[in-house]
């Protein structure tokens, strides 16, 4: 049992590994142009390496909307489309 329990938590280990090290979507290097991807750079722009992917969408989606107040990410918001947030998201979250 403990041989199948530690095979089960390899594989998962493995898959998000290779989720985290996978290529960016279409879009989502244009992000990092103001969004640092490391802990170690201050700016009043948020990190989005290992933010929760519905929060990005969600705040994607209050930009296009005009819900959310911007200088550009309203503009920028709009130039993708509900797929490529959802995968911009989902890539962002994934990475450490």
């Amino acid at each position: 049992m403990r041989g199948v329990l530690a095979a089960a938590i390899g594989c998962v280990l493995i898959s998000a590994a290779a989720v985290a090290s996978a290529e960016p979507p279409a879009g989502a290097m244009s992000c990092s142009g103001c969004h640092p991807s490391s802990a170690r750079v201050a700016s009043p722009v948020p990190r989005l390496n290992g933010l929760d992917q519905a929060l990005i969408v969600r705040a994607m989606e209050d930009f296009r909307s005009g819900k959310r107040a911007a200088t550009v990410m309203d503009r920028i918001s709009k130039g993708f489309t509900r797929e490529e947030i959802q995968a911009i998201a989902a890539w962002y979250a994934s990475q450490p």
